[in-house]
C-alpha cells in the first residue's frame, strides 16, 4: 500500500519543484492572485514532499545496508544488522507520518460553531443537567480563549435550561468540539429525590459549524415565516419590554430557530438567519453522510443526537465516553471544563480510524 502512495507522490514532488521554479521568477508578484495561489499550494505540499524525500532516502539506505549484511566479514554483518533494524524502524515511523499528512483535512475544523443543548428524558433533572453542560462548555471556551454568546434560551421551571443555543467563536472551535455531538446521560440523585435513589436523565448536544458565506444558501421568502416576541430570561429590563426577539420558521423543512440575545430586532434576525442557513446546510450534509457512510467526516460515532455518547456517573465520580471506552474519575474537574484529555483521545481515535480506512484503499 505504501508503495502505491509513494508512486503517486512522485508526481506531487514534481509539481512541488515546478511551483518552486515559478515562485523564483522575478515577475511572479505581478499577478497577485496567481502568486497567492502558488504560495498556498507550495505551503501545503512542502511538509508532504519533505517526508516523502526522507522516506526515499531511508529506503536507499536500507538497500545499501542490506547488501552489507551479506558481507563475509562477521563484524560488518553484525554492524549492518544493527543499522538495518534502526533504519526499518525509522522507515515505519516516516510512513505513518506520511499517511497522517495525506489524510483529508476537515474543511470545517477552523470554523466557529453553534452549540445547542436540549433537555431530554428526565424532566426537571434533565433541564438542570443542561445547565451543567452549558457551564462546562462555557468553561472550555474560557480555557481556550474563545468568545461565547447566547443566541436563544428557554429556561427550566426549576433551574437549568429546556434548551439553550450559543455561538462560540475562536481558533479551531469545531475541531475541538465536533465529537461532543450526541446524547449525554447523567446518573445522580436529584435534589428533589427524597428517598436517595439514583435517576438517569439525558440531554442532546448538537455542534454545527457556522457557514462562512451565508449567501451561498438561498432561502425563498415565501418559505419563511417570521415572528417577533418579547425575550424571556436574562437580558435586562429593556429586552423584556420590547418585541426584539425573532423566531424564523423554514416551512418546507420545519426547522425553527430563535434569537433573543441582542436588543436590536434587526440584529437578532441576522443571527437567526445565519443559524437557520447553518442548520439547512447541516441537514443536507447529514443526508449525504447517510448515503455514503464510509465517507463520514466525523468517524468516531455518527455524531447523531440520538446516539448515546457519554455517561456522567455522579455516585462513582466517573465520566465515560462509550465510543472510545474511556473513563475519567474526576467528574467535578471535567464539568469545570477540563475535557482536554477526552477531546485529544477522541481526535486520536478518529485519526486512527481514518488511517485504517486509508490503508484499505
Amino acid at each position: 500500500m505504501i508503495d502505491s502512495i509513494l508512486n503517486k507522490l512522485s508526481e506531487v514532488a514534481d509539481r512541488f519543484k515546478e511551483i518552486e521554479g515559478l515562485l523564483s521568477q522575478p515577475d511572479i508578484t505581478n499577478d497577485q492572485s496567481e502568486y497567492i495561489s502558488l504560495t498556498k499550494e507550495y505551503s501545503e505540499l512542502s511538509p508532504v514532499v519533505e517526508v516523502y524525500e526522507e522516506v526515499l532516502s531511508v529506503q536507499e539506505a536500507i538497500k545499501e545496508t542490506s547488501e552489507m549484511a551479506e558481507d563475509n566479514d562477521d563484524e560488518i554483518r553484525l554492524l549492518a544488522d544493527f543499522e538495518l533494524e534502526a533504519l526499518k524502524n525509522k522507515e515505519t515511523s516516516l510512513e505513518t507520518k506520511l499517511k497522517q499528512l495525506l489524510l483529508p483535512k476537515d474543511p470545517d475544523d477552523s470554523k466557529n460553531v453553534f452549540l445547542e443543548i436540549r433537555a431530554g428524558t428526565g424532566g426537571d433533572e434533565a433541564a438542570l443537567f443542561s445547565g451543567d453542560l452549558f457551564r462546562m462548555y462555557s468553561r472550555v471556551a474560557e480555557r481556550q480563549n474563545w468568545n461565547l454568546e447566547v443566541v436563544s434560551v428557554r429556561e427550566g421551571e426549576h433551574g437549568g435550561y429546556k434548551e439553550i443555543v450559543s455561538r462560540i467563536e475562536g481558533s479551531n472551535v469545531f475541531k475541538h468540539l465536533k465529537f461532543e455531538a450526541g446524547v449525554h446521560r447523567v446518573q445522580r440523585i436529584p435534589v428533589t429525590e427524597s428517598q436517595g435513589r439514583v435517576h438517569t436523565s439525558a440531554c442532546s448536544v448538537a455542534v454545527l459549524p457556522e457557514i462562512s458565506e451565508i449567501s451561498d444558501i438561498n432561502i425563498d421568502k415565501k418559505d419563511l415565516r417570521i415572528d417577533t416576541f418579547r425575550a424571556s430570561g436574562a437580558g435586562g429590563q429593556h429586552v423584556n419590554k420590547t418585541d426584539s426577539a425573532v423566531r424564523l420558521t423554514h416551512i418546507p423543512s420545519g426547522i425553527v430557530v430563535e434569537c433573543q440575545d441582542g436588543r436590536s430586532q434587526h440584529r437578532n434576525k441576522e443571527k437567526a438567519l445565519t443559524l437557520l442557513k447553518t442548520k439547512l446546510l447541516d441537514s443536507e450534509k447529514g443526508k449525504k453522510d447517510a448515503e455514503i457512510a464510509e465517507n463520514r467526516k466525523v468517524m468516531v460515532g455518527s455524531g447523531d443526537r440520538s446516539e448515546k455518547i457519554r455517561t456522567y456517573n455522579f455516585p462513582q465520580n466517573r465520566v465515560t465516553d462509550h465510543r472510545i471506552k474511556m473513563s475519567i474519575h474526576n467528574l467535578e474537574g471535567f464539568l469545570d471544563g477540563d475535557i482536554e484529555a477526552m477531546s485529544s483521545s477522541l481526535l486520536e481515535a478518529n485519526q486512527a480510524e481514518a488511517l485504517a480506512n486509508l490503508e484499505k484503499d
